[in-house]
């Protein structure tokens, strides 16, 4: 209130005037037309938004162990936490509205002041002229043409911003330097971080940056950890950047996403990892074009079954999550090439797993899987399956028909035995069984086939023998092999590395085989029943004879 100066005195038209102005000027500086169409966007989506809540809340039951009048308590109080969000979160755009319609009425006011000084019929005295004028003025404005309506003056885009007044205006350069919009940092549009301020938009500032960012035409959108905690959920208008083709909105607290997330048509990166979003919207399946999609690190228990209509697809991250299922309709993700599921509830793949013709690679650690799917072997594009810390007791045998199989880590799990089909996946470079907890006793005798192994973990089992095939592993470079009770080879030779052991067997071998062409074979039984003595078969003859 203190620029209101009550006990200031005026006694001429020329203080009276530049009263006004100084009033004027002491206003905040004037939303721009996005801020304000953002606002009242906003407000409308919060309205919209808390008339589902209180919908979801009033759809409750009581449950039938809780008494009526506790379960009511919990819904009223549910009710008023919706109701002061919805006063927190309208707080910005309405004083920002509120801001907007002062600025407006005190246009109407200076229009008015500029009549009363321009009419010849005025009965107020022509005030002298300012000593910077070099003649009295036709109105507050520079222009000769009517005024500017005040939303038409205003914009974030600089070629709605009004032009420097002339000298000759009453008004100077002051329009000019208090009119000029608030604009957000563009660098959030062009992917780059807003500054070393570190401060994060509110959803009022989100608002604005989407209006803005959609009349630009934006392509690429960074708001990596840049949302204050309030906002939760996403503005409608988060569909009009039909033009953006990477959206980055990871670490933030988001819980929910809007169904305009759909217009996003041009999109093919979408990053949401570490947020709060428990459920994705049917329409996430309209966004045709995406390629790339990060879910991780967020509260999902399941998908949509829109899923089926991503086919440009390549890489999805759902990892750390509460999914224990898959829906079927993952199997028409034709272009899938790489699939993490890591860290969340999954039993098993559905088996439509084997239509992902595209896949390369599987991540899905820190799972409950008990078993793989046949149909996992129609996958023949797949180069990597991770599979640590399951419940899965036996591989497939058709993994003899993954050809471009390069690495298999199925550690910490219950493998009784690995399959002589694996064997003839004759491209495996990296193989890991160790830590198995159902006391594997061996490995595949014809372990050998996979002369482009390079990495073989055994640990942690009850291996003996290693299968004489060993010693074609000639590319081993990697072996693990401790914490087994090794008979063959020795344990001190298994310490010397792998290329020691392979050559161990080998020698092994060739040892058995000179033995075997040395030693004579022993009679038997029925020879030396039958024939004791060469020589008493011949005299024998020579009697018959």
């Amino acid at each position: 209130m203190d620029s209101m100066q009550l006990d200031k005195r005026l006694d001429s038209t020329e203080q009276v005037v530049e009263e006004i102005m100084r009033l004027h000027r002491s206003l905040p500086p004037r939303p721009g037309l996005d801020d304000v169409e953002a606002a009242r966007s906003l407000i409308l989506n919060v309205e919209k938004e808390d008339q589902a809540w209180l919908e979801a809340i009033a759809d409750q039951r009581t449950p039938s162990e809780v008494p009526g009048d506790l379960f009511t308590v919990l819904q009223e109080m549910k009710k008023g936490l919706v109701l002061f969000r919805s006063k927190e979160q309208r707080r910005e755009a309405t004083k920002l509205l509120d801001l907007e319609t002062v600025h407006s009425s005190f246009d109407e006011f200076i229009q008015r002041a500029s009549h009363c000084i321009a009419s010849p019929s005025s009965n107020v005295s022509a005030p002298s002229r300012p000593p910077r004028l070099p003649k009295p003025p036709g109105n507050l404005y520079s222009s000769e043409k009517s005024p500017v309506r005040p939303k038409d003056m205003v914009s974030r885009d600089d070629s709605y911003v009004t032009t420097k007044a002339k000298p000759s205006s009453l008004y100077g350069d002051a329009l000019v330097a208090h009119r000029s919009p608030q604009l957000l940092d563009s660098t959030l549009a062009a992917g780059k971080s807003p500054g070393n301020d570190g401060e994060k938009l509110s959803l009022i500032k989100l608002a604005s940056l989407i209006e803005v960012s959609s009349k630009q035409a934006t392509q690429v959108l960074n708001l990596q950890n840049k949302l204050t905690e309030q906002v939760e959920w996403l503005p409608d208008s988060i569909g009009k950047l039909s033009s953006l083709t990477s959206l980055d909105l990871s670490e933030n607290h988001i819980v929910v996403l809007p169904n305009t997330i759909g217009g996003l048509s041009s999109l093919t990166k979408l990053d949401l990892h570490s947020n709060r979003i428990t459920h994705l919207p049917e329409s996430i399946g309209e966004v045709l074009n995406l390629v790339y999609l990060n879910l991780s690190s967020n509260q999902l228990s399941s998908l949509p079954s829109s899923f089926s209509k991503l086919l440009k697809l390549e890489e999805l991250d759902l990892s750390s999550n509460n999914l224990h299922i898959l829906p079927e309709s993952i199997g028409s993700l034709v272009s899938l090439k790489k699939l993490d599921v890591e860290t969340n509830e999954i039993e098993e793949f559905p088996y439509s797993i084997g239509g992902c013709s595209s896949l390369k690679e599987v991540r899905a650690d820190y799972n409950k899987l008990k078993a793989l799917p046949e149909a996992i072997g129609k996958i023949t594009t797949l180069e990597i399956l991770s599979v640590r810390y399951n419940n899965i007791r036996q591989l497939p045998t058709t993994m003899s028909s993954l050809a471009s199989l390069k690495e298999v880590d199925v550690s910490f799990n219950e493998l009784e035995s690995v399959p002589e089909s694996l064997c003839f996946a004759t491209t495996l470079v990296k193989l890991n069984v160790g830590n198995n907890f159902a006391d594997m006793v061996s490995l595949p005798r014809s372990i050998g086939n996979l002369e482009m192994l390079e990495e073989l973990d055994i640990s942690n089992n009850q291996i003996r023998v290693l299968p004489e095939s060993f010693r074609m592993l000639t590319k081993l470079r990697v072996f693990r092999a401790h914490e087994n009770p090794l008979q063959v080879p020795p344990r001190e030779i298994a310490e010397k590395g792998p290329q020691a052991v392979v050559q161990y067997m080998n020698d092994l071998v060739e040892l058995r085989n000179e033995k075997s062409l040395v030693v004579k074979p022993k009679k038997s039984w029925v020879q030396m029943c039958f024939f004791p003595k060469s020589n008493k078969r011949k005299h024998n003859s020579m009697e018959i004879v």
